[in-house]
């Protein structure tokens, strides 16, 4: 079976680091998204995430709008949880019927146990909802910092058999890593990634400007490794944590780093700092850079 393809700007050499970025957002970003629309380019990907005690209409909404100023939603499905099958599939009979879903991204989910009947991604997928829906592509989560509940090669395993589920029911498999503040971690995992056989393109995570102590705290909460030497790498001292930070270093050493060994790959950024104050920082990196905006 030939493999799905998400875009056909995937085969397309990027014009630069930045080209082809992609955005997350929540729910109650919807405000901020539309500020930041104009400096937004047409049919980028934005993730509207599933985070606890959001109001599904909330969900559905801030994809509507995604799709409405012209871009391409990607929502979040966290499968422990989904309370019910009939909680999964309204969901997403929702989004492709109201925002023209073709893509959409699955996470486990933080809870030890599922409030419902879905114990992971894997199961997710079983169902044959998506194909089912028309849904083209599903993303699904990378870590190149490790995983705090899977050693190593755990996350390697489950990494190669959900590409492999996802490719058999006919789909396009699109890796999103966490984000991180360490290059040559990214840059060793996407290697290791391909030697595995695995030629999925990847969007790796970057965090947009915000301030230190917001960005360490997302960290630790995502279990993104903050080491001193890490921290030191991407620009941040530990001797002081006063002020914002910006991921110029970290961009800088992928725009000089990432070549054809590391296949297909894209920035995917969470502006913890704000929408507007993410793209902004985008469009002054292009500038500087000469890159097409």
């Amino acid at each position: 079976m030939a493999a799905a393809l998400i875009h056909p700007n995937w085969d397309k050499p990027p014009l630069g680091v930045t080209d082809g970025f992609s955005l997350e957002m929540t729910a109650k970003d919807e405000g901020s998204l539309r500020e930041a629309a104009p400096l937004i380019p047409v049919d980028t990907p934005i993730a509207v995430t599933f985070l606890p005690g959001e109001d599904v209409a909330a969900r559905v909404k801030a994809t509507v709008a995604v799709r409405e100023l012209g871009f391409e939603p990607m929502p979040h499905f966290s499968a422990r949880r989904i309370t019910s099958e009939d909680d999964f599939e309204g969901y997403l009979k929702a989004v492709v019927e109201q925002a023209g879903v073709q893509r959409a991204f699955i996470v486990a989910g933080d809870p030890p146990e599922p409030v419902g009947p879905y114990f992971d991604t894997s199961a997710l997928i079983a169902t044959g909802a998506f194909e089912r829906s028309g849904i083209k592509a599903i993303g699904i989560g990378g870590h190149p910092d490790g995983h705090p509940n899977m050693t190593e090669q755990q996350c390697w395993d489950v990494l190669v058999k959900k590409v492999a589920e996802i490719e058999a029911r006919g789909m396009a498999p699109l890796i999103v890593t966490q984000f991180g503040f360490d290059p040559d971690a990214f840059l060793a995992w996407l290697l290791k990634l391909r030697a595995l056989g695995i030629d999925a393109p990847v969007r790796i995570g970057v965090p947009g400007p915000a301030g230190i102590k917001r960005l360490l705290a997302f960290a630790a909460r995502c279990g993104v490794g903050a080491s001193t030497a890490v921290l030191r790498k991407y620009g941040i001292s530990v001797t002081n944590l006063l002020g914002n930070a910006g991921p110029d270093k970290l961009v800088d050493a992928f725009a000089k780093g990432l070549g054809p060994q590391h296949g297909r790959v894209r920035l995917h950024f969470y502006p913890f700092g704000g929408m507007v104050k993410t793209l902004e920082w985008i469009h002054a990196y292009n500038a500087k850079h000469g890159i097409p905006a």
